[in-house]
């Protein structure tokens, strides 16, 4: 492996919302793409509904975050106006037209493995969203968090609408306020 493929290889981080070590890892990532990215409007797209306890996590971080008023940061998706299936096109247009080039770090519940449940993954690169429920969804973002809320394989809408919430909330809690400290640093280096 070449010094230019590490440079250049996508990364992927991963935490479970209880290990505070490897979620300071995740937050000092985000740090680096906030600041990498400076002088770019930085946009959160949070996806997901709140009529599915497990597809609630997009929502449920842009409610929290939108009640920050962090500035200059733009927040898509909240539990009063969410982003999902049916209107994710037309936000992505609204956000394109809105900024000129602009960082947009995509939010998403997905379904995993048993041993991944209740762990936040960063990403870069688009997040494919409604994958884990088999839509062909636009892909969207440079970086991409999302929430391991559930198991999947099997009977995922089942499996999302049986999630608990319990989960759902902390990992929102814990999410924004990766993003609130990543975002607070880069606007005060």
């Amino acid at each position: 492996m070449s010094l230019f493929s590490l440079l250049t290889e996508p990364q992927k981080l991963k935490a479970h919302v209880d290990d505070y070590s490897a979620k300071s890892k995740l937050e000092a990532r985000l740090s680096e793409l906030f600041v990498s990215t400076r002088k770019r409007p930085a946009v959160i797209l949070c996806i997901g509904t709140d009529r599915s306890t497990g597809d609630a996590l997009g929502p449920l971080i842009g409610t929290h975050l939108s009640r920050l008023n962090l500035p200059r940061l733009q927040v898509y998706g909240t539990l009063d106006e969410p982003v999902h299936a049916t209107n994710l096109g037309q936000n992505i247009e609204l956000i394109q037209q809105s900024f000129a080039n602009p960082f947009i770090i995509a939010i998403d519940a997905c379904l995993g493995r048993i041993d991944s449940i209740g762990c936040i993954v960063l990403a870069d690169g688009p997040l494919k969203p409604g994958a884990g429920v088999h839509k062909q969804l636009p892909a969207v973002g440079e970086a991409n968090l999302t929430g391991i809320v559930n198991v999947g394989g099997f009977m995922e809408y089942i499996v999302l609408q049986n999630t608990r919430l319990n989960l759902v909330w902390r990992m929102s809690e814990n999410i924004s306020s990766l993003i609130m400290r990543s975002y607070l640093k880069m606007s005060h280096s």
